[in-house]
């Protein structure tokens, strides 16, 4: 099997993951009194699971490297708790299909707007009309999932 297939095939199943993170969340939210509590069990329980990882692993950082970073490379878990927070408060009142396709169809455009300037180090791919049209076919998805 093409390794590049492998790499493809582990990233639709941590999409997959997505999908089933939401309505846990959310069920955990009726619970736990709001989506703000919910996320915050999730992290906790997700730190957990990184941690042990990370002892068995036994990574450790580079201190030096990690201080030249820029500081908006220290944001990306607001990114994760604004998901996750979102997904549990929407799925209650769109149901999965529509909070995750809507959730898919953000992170497509700002992907693209990503790739088209380059920013926050990536590399610079630009708009094309094949891209264009990706695009325009998960939005036309999610009007379909919406109708239902």
């Amino acid at each position: 099997m093409n390794p590049s297939w492998i790499v493809m095939l582990l990233v639709v199943l941590a999409g997959g993951a997505t999908a089933l993170q939401a309505p846990t969340n959310a069920r955990l939210a009726g619970a736990a009194a709001s989506p703000v509590n919910a996320a915050l069990i999730s992290f906790l329980v997700g730190t957990a699971a990184l941690s042990l990882l990370a002892l068995t692993l036994q990574t450790r950082p580079d201190a030096a490297a990690m201080k030249a970073l820029p500081w908006w490379t220290w944001i990306g878990g607001l990114y994760g708790a604004i998901f996750v927070v979102c997904a549990a408060w929407s799925v209650p009142r769109l149901g999965v299909a529509l909070t995750v396709i809507l959730m898919v169809a953000g992170q497509i455009l700002i992907s693209v707007l990503l790739d088209h300037f380059g920013a926050l180090g990536v590399p610079k791919q630009p708009l094309n009309l094949t891209r264009l049209l990706g695009v325009l076919l998960v939005f036309g998805g999610v009007l379909l999932v919406r109708r239902g």
